[in-house]
């Protein structure tokens, strides 16, 4: 099974049903719950995630929407390493930092994020979430 680290923006496409971006972020998503790849988030993304649903929706049904997302990734923590390190990196968008980095120390090889251009300097594979879905299914064929 194949597993992934997938920042807040992709998450944002499918609970916001945001296009032309909800279709990856659903085949990506369906795939996780089909058992089929396992997906981690940081738990700076519920943070996030609440703020904006919140502007959308009221906050039961904001915490409704994060808790049946929850029951479809694992959430990794953001440590006092993972801030030093996004700290005195070279990423221009602090929170860029913290979700490569959390990804880093988890030991996850894959990021996902449709803000690529802020991860040029990676040391692990970074795509977008209908790179990661056509290569894995040139990978099945």
């Amino acid at each position: 099974m194949d597993t992934v680290f997938v920042d807040t923006d992709i998450i944002l496409d499918l609970l916001a049903k945001s296009e032309p971006f909800y279709i990856h972020a659903a085949n990506l998503f369906s795939a996780a719950d089909k058992g089929t790849l396992k997906i981690n988030v940081s738990s700076l993304s519920f943070s996030k995630l609440n703020y904006i649903l919140s502007k959308h929706y009221n906050a039961d049904q904001a915490k409704k929407k994060l808790l049946k997302f929850k029951t479809l990734v694992a959430v990794l923590p953001v440590t006092d390493k993972i801030i030093d390190l996004s700290l005195s990196s070279d990423f221009k968008d602090f929170e860029d930092g913290i979700q490569y980095f959390t990804a880093i120390e988890h030991a996850v090889k894959i990021l996902l994020t449709r803000n690529l251009k802020d991860y040029k300097s990676a040391e692990i594979p970074i795509m977008t979430a209908e790179q990661f879905i056509n290569q894995a299914a040139l990978n099945k064929e």
